[in-house]
């Protein structure tokens, strides 16, 4: 009983630190598309009246607007400040702690290693000074000089070939020592590390005990979507994971927490907008008048560091010379003829569209493959939709995945799980549930949300025993757990990582499974030989909305091998996205001028040009193949310029905006030709770009 009284007493001795400092402990992060929200816990012994405290060891980068403090009970905040502690000394991190001890490792196996050649070296030097094989009074046998001369040949080679051995090993060891050092060192010429600390005041009216819950937003830290890509082969389903990018510079590791990705960001301001009287007045010929806040789709992607694509107005025809530039610098590029740019970003977050006639798009470098589409400034007034994205996720019922199982094999239920038959069962053992490859004895319905269930597969009795014995004599259901929970709110979409997670204060990324699922897709073979005489195989899948999918980047695979990278960007997807899958080498797509291509006539004051194309397809593989061919024709901006006599025979014709699109099936070895043809007339002292 005194000892409980000691403790009691010397309790509070055991929170506080000299200096009052409190240490707190990250349980979990919910990481926003830009910025985090920390949640950390700190327990603390309180006595009546006023207390003052130290929280320590917090972030150097937090929003100070954004501090919260719960689990007060009846303890009131008289103060609270944030500031950095820039005079604490920092302890040892467990990184050189790791270090010190594998060093010190090191050189205990050295020195292991260096007695065992003083012991070879002792023994040399006994054979060696014991060479002698006879004395004066005894002769010299030869057959005896032989099988000792053998005998010291052979252990001195011995004993050398292994100091050397060993003596590599010291010298590898040694290298490794130095490398350990070298890191040592480059840590000690860092900078001290700066930590952030919040100072309360409190004031309780009687001794207690709190278990705080303080939370607040950080900045340099944030997730980017990614996904992985695959297809197995043909008319197989598409096997995608939806992949989280987490990187995070805050000054604090996290360790072991709980993560959840948010689609949400903090940073944007969230203020309603307020609408005045517009009044019109004179102004100078320069005035502009302000521009709406454009919706906010994409978020700076940090690992890019070259990005790519092509510009194009609103009909898709592209925009040659478009200025493209890092906003704040002074890199930059410009379109080729046929709208493309590349450019390498070393420093910067957003690039800058400009174009004579078209509106500045500003966008962040959200992926290394980005496509814009302009819109044409106009003076009169324009009507401007906006459209958004939304999609509800449809939960997969998983009742008819046991409907049909034997009721003498199953009994019990779990969500999403529907035995028919079952309401008539008493006194049957609930079947072995097997839950990410983990026996689950007494799992029950309730346990699991059906959002949290990726998949249930039944075992039959044959298969269930040998795989997990006498067990599963009641049956074995094996649950498959989604890698994360989705939370749909009111303006976000949360997904809760099941698996607990380490990310370093380092700023690289860590890549973290959201969850993995399948796509039906459609597989077509895509060529357009007027801008590329590859030959695509590309995969059409529907019925993404479902899975809350972001812009980001994504690899694709195809039959195990890498295709490439490709853009998912469902704010520009309607109904289906379309990725290509990489080119493909025995379909052939030849676009060749018939004769008549440098055909020229005049007619009054105007040139006519007359041009015929045939595209020959050759199918080279052993099956059968669909494919879609696509060329085009151009279409006048100018009424100086016609386009006339225009012969498609039987291609689907889009006149709006010249495309040509055959659809073909052709057969192992087929082959096919499609033709078309258009005359251009035009001042014949004018030139076109043709």
């Amino acid at each position: 009983m005194k000892s409980l009284i000691l403790f009691v007493v010397l309790f509070p001795s055991f929170l506080f630190s000299k200096d009052g400092g409190i240490p707190s402990k990250i349980e979990k992060v919910t990481v926003y598309l830009s910025g985090a929200e920390i949640s950390r816990s700190a327990y603390c012994v309180l006595e009546q009246g006023t207390t003052e405290m130290i929280l320590t060891g917090l972030s150097p980068r937090i929003d100070e607007k954004s501090i919260q403090i719960s689990g007060l009970k009846w303890a009131s905040i008289l103060s609270m400040a944030y500031d950095i502690d820039h005079l604490r000394e920092s302890q040892t991190s467990p990184k050189v702690l790791k270090w010190q001890d594998e060093i010190q490792e090191l050189e205990d196996k050295m020195a292991a290693l260096r007695n065992t050649i003083l012991g070879l070296e002792e023994e040399e030097k006994v054979i060696t000074s014991n060479r002698s094989i006879g004395s004066e009074d005894q002769a010299l046998d030869l057959d005896r000089i032989k099988e000792v001369g053998a005998y010291y040949r052979t252990r001195i080679t011995e004993i050398r070939n292994e100091i050397f051995m060993i003596n590599s090993k010291i010298n590898l060891l040694n290298a490794d020592k130095r490398q350990l050092r070298l890191q040592l060192a480059e840590l000690d010429q860092m900078p001290e590390k700066q930590l952030g600390q919040i100072r309360l005041k409190l004031q309780v009216p009687k001794a207690t005990t709190l278990n705080l819950s303080i939370t607040y937003l950080v900045k340099d830290a944030g997730w980017i979507p990614g996904y992985d890509i695959k297809s197995e082969k043909l008319n197989a389903p598409l096997s995608m994971t939806y992949k989280a990018h987490v990187y995070q510079k805050t000054g604090i590791d996290w360790e072991d927490v709980t993560v959840t990705l948010s689609t949400g960001n903090p940073n944007l301001s969230e203020v309603k907008p307020n609408l005045v009287t517009h009044y019109l007045n004179f102004v100078s010929s320069g005035y502009r008048s302000p521009g709406q806040t454009v919706k906010s789709k994409y978020v700076y992607n940090p690992a890019v560091k070259k990005v790519a694509g092509t510009v194009t107005d609103a009909s898709g025809q592209p925009l040659p010379g478009c200025s493209v530039v890092v906003k704040g610098t002074s890199q930059g590029t410009q379109t080729d003829f046929d709208g493309y740019y590349s450019l390498e970003v070393r420093d910067g977050q957003e690039l800058v569209f400009s174009y004579l006639g078209f509106k500045n798009l500003q966008q962040p470098i959200y992926s290394s493959i980005m496509n814009i589409r302009m819109d044409e400034d106009a003076e009169a007034l324009e009507e401007v939709v906006a459209t958004g994205y939304g999609g509800r996720r449809q939960e997969a019922q998983l009742s008819s995945a046991v409907s049909s199982v034997p009721i003498e094999q199953l009994s019990g239920t779990t969500p999403g799980i529907s035995i028919r038959g079952q309401g008539s069962l008493k006194n049957i053992k609930p079947p072995l549930y097997i839950i990410d490859g983990v026996p689950v004895m007494d799992h029950e319905a309730g346990d699991l949300d059906q959002s949290e269930i990726k998949s249930v597969e039944v075992l039959s009795n044959h298969t269930a025993l040998a795989l997990y014995g006498t067990r599963a004599s009641h049956g074995v259901i094996v649950i498959t757990t989604r890698e994360s929970v989705v939370r749909e709110e009111i303006t976000t979409t949360k997904f809760q990582i099941r698996k607990a997670q380490s990310i370093v204060s380092d700023g690289d990324l860590t890549t973290i499974t959201i969850h993995s699922f399948e796509l039906e897709a459609e597989y077509t073979y895509l060529a357009a030989p007027v801008v590329n005489e590859n030959v695509f195989l590309t995969a059409t899948f529907k019925d993404w909305e479902q899975h809350n999918l972001l812009p980001g980047e994504a690899n694709l695979y195809f039959a195990g091998s890498y295709a490439g990278k490709s853009t998912l960007d469902p704010y520009t997807t309607k109904k289906e996205m379309v990725v290509s899958l990489g080119v493909e080498p025995n379909i052939s797509v030849a676009r060749k001028a018939q004769r008549n291509f440098k055909g020229k006539s005049f007619v009054g004051g105007n040139r006519i040009l007359e041009r015929s194309y045939t595209l020959e397809i050759k199918n080279n593989k052993t099956e059968k193949v669909r494919i879609s061919v696509m060329d085009r024709i151009p279409v006048s901006q100018q009424k100086e310029i016609k386009v006339e006599d225009i012969k498609t025979f039987d291609a689907q014709y889009n006149m709006n905006k010249g495309i040509l699109t055959w659809e073909l099936y052709l057969g192992q070895k087929a082959r096919a030709e499609k033709e078309f043809s258009y005359k251009v007339k035009y001042p014949k002292y004018r030139r076109i770009s043709i």
